[in-house]
C-alpha cells in the first residue's frame, strides 16, 4: 500500500492527455478508499508493518469486540476490503505501466540538451579564436589612434591655453583703452570680470598661467585703486572728512559751498567704482585677524570704500594711543574707548544720509554704519590684546579696564546698535587667561564689597524703614545690597559670547550666595539668645528676601537659557543623574534650587526657634491658667457680666506683646507664617493641657468659651477673618463643653450605639465638630461634671 501511494505521488510528465486523466480518476478513487478506512487503520499506528496478524487481530478487535452482535459487521467489511485491494492492485498495475515510459522521455530530454551543450561549446571556441586574431590585427591601428587622440588632446589644451591667455590679454587691452578715454567705470567693471575669471582658474593646475592671471589683475587693480582712492580722498577732503566736530556744526561746514550737489555726485560716482574694485580687493588684502585665541567669529574684510573713508581716523588713533605719546595711558583705557565712540557719533548722521542710499541703490545688504563702527573695533581689539597682558596683574587696574569696556560695550550696542553677534570687546576679554583672572579680580572685589557691608553700622536698617509702601519686605541694607551686587555681576557678563564662559559666572554667583548665607548663619549663632531682637529678625529678612529674588531669578529668561545650556553640558559629562536631568528639561527645577533650598531650610530653622521661644514665654505665662478651677466656677446666669479670668490676662498680654513685636520686625510673608506656627503649637497646648487636664462645671465650661472666642481668638483677628479656623481643636472643645444636658446626652448615645458609622459622624458634624475624632468627644463629654 505504501508502495503504491508513493508511485502514485511522483511527479512524472504524462505521455498523452487520456493517461493523464485516467491517472488521475484512478487517484481520486483510491484517495477515497483510504480515507474511507483511517479509522479502522488507527489500530495499527505504533505497530511494525511486519507484524500483520497483530495488525490484523487488533483491527478484529476494534471492529468486533466482544458484542457478538457485531458479527454482523463482517461481510461488510470484508466487501470493502475486497473493493479496496482491487483499487489499489489497478492503481499498482497503472503506475508500473507509465514509469518505463517516463523515463524514456526523460533520457531522450538530456540527449538533446547533451547535443545543444557542445553546438554552444564549439561555437564558443569559434569565436574566441575569432575575437583574439581581431584584437591582433587592430592593435597597430589601435596605438597609432591613441597617439593620434593624445595630439589632439594635447593641442586642444594649448588651444584652451592660448584662449585664457587671448581671454586676459583682451580684458587688461580693454582696461588700458578705457583708462586711455578716461572711461574709469567700464574700466571698473571690466576689473570686476577679469578678478570673477582668476577665481574661476583657482581649482586649475596651471601654475603658470594662475601666476599670469593673478599678476595682470593685481597690476590693473592698482592703477585702479590708486587713481580712485586719490579722487576719492579729494572728494573726502572737501566734505572735511573726517568729521572731528559734533553733528550740529557739520550741516553748516557742508552747505556752503554752492558745489555741494556736484560734491555728492561726485561721491556717489567713485564710491560706487570702489565698491566693484571690492572683489579684485579680497584677492590682494587679507584682512587683519588677531590670533585664534580669542575666537572672533568669521567675518568678511570692511568694503574697499569705507576702508577708505577710515583711513584718516585710524591714523589719528594710531598717533595718540601707540608708542611714547602722552595720551597713551595704560591706566587710562576710558580715552580712547570714548574717542571711538565719539567718533562714531559724529559720522552717523552722514553715513546714514549719504553714504547707505548709495549702498541700497546698488543693490548692496551691507550697513554703511555699522561696517564704519566695525572698522573702528578692530582699533580697540587690538588695543586690549596689547594691553591686557601688561596689566593682567595689577588688579586696580584691570577692574578699571574691564569696567570702562563693560560701559564702552553697552554704550556701543543700545546708542549705536552695534549687533553683538560681530567681533566685540567680550570675544577679548573671554580669552582663558584673561577671563579666569577677571573671575578672580570678581570674586575678589564681592568679598570685599560683602566684609563692608556686613561690618557697616547701617548693615541691618531697611534703608526704606520710614517709607511704609516701599519696606513691605523690610530687607536690611546688606542684603538689598548684595542682591544688587549680584545683578551688576550679572549685567556685566550676560553679553558674553559663548554659554559655557556665561555659566562660569553663575558658578561664581552661587558660591556667593552661599558664602553670604554662611555668613547670616555665623551672625544669626551670635544672635541666638535674643531670637526675638531686631538682629535676628533682620538676619531672618535677608534670607527671605534673598530666596525670594533667586525664585523670581528662576524664571528670568537669561537664566532659563543658562538652565538649557547647563543641561547641555551636564548631559555632555553625565555628571547628573537621569532624574535631575529630566527635571532640569522639564523646568521642575531651576539653576538655583540649590541655594534656595538652603536659604529655605534656614529660614525654617530661625522661624521654629522663634516660634519655640514665643511659645515657652506663653506656656510660663500660662501655669496660673492652667490651675484654674474650672469645676468651682459660678454659671453664667449667676454673673451680671462675664469678663475675662484674671489668671488668663498674662498669657493673652504676652502673647499680644510678642505678636506686635514681630509684627513690626518681620516682613508680611514671613510674620504670617509665624503666627500660623505659633497658633498651630498653641491650639495643641490649650487643648492638651488645659482643657484634657481638668473637668468643668457649666460656669467653668461657660468662662474657658468666653476666654477662648472673646479674648483669645481676637488677638488673631487682625491676621485673619475666621482666627477660630486656626484653633480647631479648642473651638470644637469650648463646643461640647457647652452643649446644654439634652443635647450633650443624644449626642453621647448616637456615639454610643453607632460607633465608627456614619450616623455617629453625621451627628458630629450637626453640632459642628470636624476636625476631632469620636473618641476624643467622648472623652470632652466625660470632662463635663453638669450630668443629671
Amino acid at each position: 500500500m505504501l508502495l503504491a501511494g508513493e508511485s502514485g505521488e511522483a511527479p512524472v510528465t504524462p505521455c498523452c492527455s487520456e493517461n493523464g486523466d485516467q491517472k488521475k480518476n484512478l487517484k481520486e478513487k483510491s484517495d477515497i478508499n483510504i480515507a474511507a478506512l483511517v479509522k479502522n487503520e488507527q489500530v495499527c499506528e505504533g505497530t511494525d508493518n511486519s507484524d500483520l496478524p497483530s495488525c490484523v487481530s487488533a483491527f478484529i478487535e476494534k471492529e468486533v469486540g466482544n458484542d457478538l452482535k457485531s458479527l454482523k459487521k463482517l461481510d461488510k467489511l470484508i466487501e470493502q476490503m475486497t473493493e479496496s485491494k482491487m483499487q489499489l492492485e489497478e492503481q499498482v498495475l497503472t503506475v508500473s505501466s507509465e514509469i518505463p515510459k517516463r523515463i524514456h522521455s526523460a533520457l531522450k530530454k538530456a540527449e538533446e540538451s547533451k547535443q545543444f551543450l557542445n553546438q554552444f561549446l564549439e561555437q564558443e571556441t569559434h569565436l574566441f579564436s575569432s575575437i583574439n586574431s581581431h584584437l591582433l590585427t587592430a592593435q597597430p591601428w589601435m596605438e597609432d589612434l591613441g597617439a593620434m587622440i593624445n595630439q589632439i588632446e594635447e593641442i586642444e589644451r594649448h588651444l584652451a591655453y592660448l584662449k585664457w591667455i587671448s581671454q586676459i590679454e583682451e580684458l587688461s587691452d580693454n582696461i588700458q583703452q578705457y583708462l586711455m578715454t578716461n572711461n574709469v567705470p567700464e574700466a571698473a567693471s571690466t576689473l570686476v570680470s577679469m578678478a570673477e575669471l582668476d577665481i574661476k582658474l583657482q581649482e586649475s593646475s596651471c601654475t603658470h598661467l594662475l601666476g599670469f592671471m593673478r599678476a595682470t589683475v593685481k597690476f590693473w587693480h592698482k592703477i585702479l585703486k590708486d587713481k580712485l582712492t586719490s579722487d576719492f580722498e579729494e572728494i573726502l577732503a572737501q566734505l572735511h572728512w573726517p568729521f572731528i566736530t559734533p553733528p550740529q556744526s557739520q550741516t553748516v561746514g557742508i552747505s556752503r559751498p554752492a558745489s555741494a550737489p556736484e560734491i555728492y555726485s561726485n561721491l556717489e560716482t567713485l564710491f560706487c567704482q570702489l565698491l566693484k574694485l571690492q572683489t579684485s580687493d579680497e584677492l590682494f588684502t587679507e584682512p587683519k585677524q588677531l590670533p585664534e585665541k580669542y575666537s572672533l567669529p568669521a567675518s568678511p574684510s570692511v568694503i574697499l570704500p569705507i576702508q577708505i573713508m577710515l583711513t584718516p581716523l585710524q591714523k589719528r588713533f594710531r598717533y595718540h594711543f601707540r608708542g611714547n605719546r602722552q595720551t597713551n595711558v595704560i591706566s587710562k583705557p576710558e580715552w580712547y574707548l570714548a574717542q571711538v565712540l565719539l567718533w562714531i557719533g559724529n559720522h552717523t548722521q552722514f553715513l546714514d544720509e549719504k553714504i547707505q542710499p548709495i549702498l541700497d541703490k546698488v543693490g548692496s545688504l551691507v550697513n554703511a554704519r555699522l561696517e564704519f563702527s566695525r572698522g573702528l573695533m578692530m582699533l580697540i581689539l587690538e588695543k586690549l590684546a596689547a594691553d591686557i597682558p601688561c596689566l593682567l596683574y595689577d588688579d586696580s587696574l584691570f577692574c578699571h579696564l574691564v569696567d570702562e569696556v563693560l560701559l564702552f560695550e553697552r554704550e556701543l550696542h543700545s546708542v549705536h546698535g552695534y549687533p553683538s553677534t560681530f567681533a566685540n570687546c567680550m570675544h577679548i576679554l573671554s580669552e582663558e587667561t584673561c577671563f579666569q583672572r577677571w573671575l578672580t579680580v570678581e570674586r575678589k572685589f564681592a568679598l570685599q564689597k560683602m566684609d563692608s557691608m556686613l561690618s557697616s553700622e547701617a548693615a541691618w536698617i531697611s534703608q526704606y524703614k520710614d517709607i511704609t509702601d516701599v519696606d513691605e519686605m523690610k530687607v536690611p541694607d546688606c542684603a538689598e545690597t548684595f542682591m544688587t551686587l549680584l545683578l551688576v555681576i550679572t549685567d556685566r557678563y550676560k553679553n558674553l559670547p559663548t554659554a559655557s564662559r556665561k555659566l562660569q559666572f553663575l558658578e561664581l554667583q552661587k558660591d556667593l550666595v552661599d558664602d553670604f548665607r554662611i555668613r547670616l548663619t555665623q551672625v544669626m549663632k551670635e544672635e541666638t539668645r535674643a531670637s526675638l531682637g531686631f538682629r535676628y529678625c533682620a538676619i531672618l529678612n535677608a534670607v527671605n528676601y534673598i530666596s525670594t529674588v533667586l525664585a523670581d531669578w528662576a524664571d528670568n529668561v537669561f537664566f532659563l537659557q543658562l538652565q538649557q545650556a547647563a543641561l547641555e553640558v551636564f548631559a555632555e559629562n553625565n555628571t547628573l543623574s537621569k532624574l535631575q536631568l529630566g527635571q532640569l528639561a522639564s523646568m521642575e527645577s531651576s539653576v538655583f534650587d540649590d541655594m534656595i533650598n538652603l536659604l529655605e531650610r534656614l529660614k525654617h530653622d530661625m522661624l521654629t526657634r522663634q516660634v519655640d521661644h514665643v511659645f515657652r514665654e506663653v506656656k510660663d505665662a500660662a501655669k496660673l491658667y492652667k490651675k484654674e478651677r474650672w469645676l468651682s466656677l459660678p454659671s453664667q446666669s449667676e454673673q451680671a457680666v462675664m469678663s475675662l479670668s484674671s489668671s488668663a490676662c498674662p498669657l493673652l498680654l504676652t502673647l499680644r506683646d510678642r505678636l506686635l513685636q514681630l509684627e513690626q520686625q518681620l516682613c508680611f510673608s514671613l510674620f504670617k507664617v509665624f503666627w500660623q506656627m505659633l497658633v498651630e503649637k498653641l491650639d495643641i497646648y490649650i487643648y492638651q493641657e488645659i482643657i484634657l487636664a481638668n473637668h468643668f462645671n457649666e460656669g467653668g465650661a461657660a468662662q474657658l468659651h468666653f476666654d477662648m472666642t472673646r479674648n483669645l481668638f481676637p488677638l488673631f483677628s487682625h491676621y485673619c477673618k475666621r482666627p477660630e479656623n486656626y484653633f480647631k481643636h479648642v473651638k470644637e472643645a469650648c463646643i461640647l463643653l457647652n452643649l446644654n444636658v439634652g443635647s450633650a446626652l443624644l449626642l453621647r448615645d448616637v456615639l454610643q450605639s453607632a460607633s465608627g458609622q456614619p450616623p455617629a459622624t453625621a451627628a458630629l458634624n450637626e453640632v459642628g465638630i470636624y476636625k476631632l475624632a469620636q473618641q476624643d468627644v467622648e472623652i470632652l463629654l466625660n470632662l463635663r461634671t453638669n450630668w443629671p
